[in-house]
């Protein structure tokens, strides 16, 4: 009874996601249309109407594309669960490795596997189609399988010891087993931080320092006036496989390091990429990151204590198209775990816009953080040069804005610099 009942909430929830993503998305298209013919007001003296057009045209092809790929995802998410494709996976593999940890380490991978390689194509349209059609593919197709095996390398290689240590804990730490993956998990989430800028991102990037004296010395000045320590300054090609631009910092604790995409740092005035720089260090200064890894272990805490109690239901296997009394084998909490991973989305996607409230209120605060350390109005035009490199829709729906951007619209964001340059 208990099965049937969360088959059909599984359902519902599924019916009701896509109801909502088809129903944002036509908004979107509809909204991007009306505006297209014309730059908004407060961009038409910056931006050309060439630039809002092709920007508009992305956005759309973008969001169309966007729900093809949400059907698919949803085809193979009902075929894995519902139609029993989990539990064919799982007793093709059990004849192949008998029971242990080994069959367990098999079921992922191969879960992984197959859905990587029905995501291939789409992925590979994406960057071949897609961003090519509009000028912003810079990646050759070596390149791209290359990038592809390398992290299925590096996948297997950090992920494998990591879920053997989680399912290890679960089948020998006792109840409270999900309390001590949660500390495995956050131990390895802050290992991550400290090895990905030196150790994972140059696997597939280029870094050098920053060879620019003028620029550097006006970037430590800034770093100084606002109390921020870095193990330097880089600039990524990321001209090698796209044309978009961006600039970030990454690392956790003395190993912070600020990285410049090429693509910016050829685009942008010193004046202008300082003001960018600002922005990112206001989410340093304003505890922005670190609420942000709080809020994830608060999120991974109570979704690991769930899954704790989600193991030992049957209606929650059996619910989901597995029969765990005839799966083969004494455990086998790697289904438990792909269950969860499965469902989780479908019943936490309504939240969505929580997520991003609270990432638009940090981005006006860094943006006011910015406007006290450098220029606004620098930050503005940096901005709108953005926007328009990375045809960035000046005109969203704003429901679906609301929905899916954790960056606030362009016209709303400017507004707020407009309005911190005149005080």
């Amino acid at each position: 009874m208990y099965s049937l009942a969360f088959s059909i909430l599984f359902v519902s929830f599924i019916v009701l996601t896509l109801i909502v993503r088809f129903w944002l998305a036509s908004r979107q298209i509809r909204h991007v249309l009306t505006h297209r013919a014309a730059v908004p007001a407060e961009f038409a003296e910056k931006i050309p109407l060439a630039a809002h057009q092709k920007a508009a045209d992305y956005t759309i092809a973008r969001t169309k594309f966007g729900l093809l790929t949400l059907l698919v995802d949803t085809a193979v998410l009902v075929g894995f669960t519902l139609l029993g494709g989990l539990q064919w996976l799982s007793i093709q593999l059990f004849n192949l490795t008998g029971p242990g940890m080994g069959y367990q380490l098999a079921l992922l991978a191969g879960y992984a596997l197959i859905s990587g390689a029905i995501a291939l194509p789409f992925d590979y349209y994406k960057q071949f189609g897609l961003e090519q059609r509009f000028g912003f593919n810079k990646m050759s197709k070596g390149l791209f399988f290359a990038d592809m095996v390398k992290g299925t390398l590096l996948g297997a290689a950090i992920g494998l010891p990591l879920v053997w240590v989680m399912l290890t804990l679960m089948e020998k730490s006792g109840n409270l087993w999900w309390l001590y993956a949660w500390l495995v998990w956050s131990g390895f989430q802050l290992l991550m931080m400290v090895l990905y800028p030196t150790v994972i991102a140059p696997l597939f990037n280029k870094f050098s320092p920053l060879e620019d004296q003028s620029l550097k010395s006006r970037i430590e000045g800034l770093m100084t006036r606002v109390g921020f320590a870095s193990k330097g300054l880089f600039v990524m090609d990321g001209s090698k496989r796209s044309a978009h631009g961006n600039a970030y910092f990454s690392g956790f604790g003395a190993n912070k390091r600020i990285v410049f995409f090429d693509t910016l740092l050829s685009r942008l005035q010193p004046q202008e990429i300082e003001a960018v720089l600002a922005h990112e260090l206001g989410h340093f200064k304003l505890k922005h990151i670190v609420k942000r890894i709080v809020m994830m272990f608060a999120l991974s805490l109570a979704f690991l204590a769930l899954l704790g109690y989600l193991k030992n239901q049957l209606w929650f296997y059996t619910g989901l198209g597995v029969d765990p009394l005839v799966l083969p084998g004494q455990t086998n909490d790697a289904m438990v775990l792909l269950l969860f991973m499965l469902a989780l989305p479908v019943f936490t996607f309504l939240f969505g816009p929580l997520t991003s409230i609270s990432s638009r209120k940090h981005e006006f605060e860094a943006d006011a953080f910015a406007a006290q350390h450098t220029d606004a109005r620098d930050l503005v035009s940096a901005l709108v040069k953005m926007y328009e490199d990375n045809a960035s829709t000046l005109t969203p729906d704003p429901l679906h804005s609301a929905f899916y951007d954790s960056h606030p619209p362009a016209s709303v964001r400017i507004r707020h610099l407009h309005m911190a340059a005149a005080s």
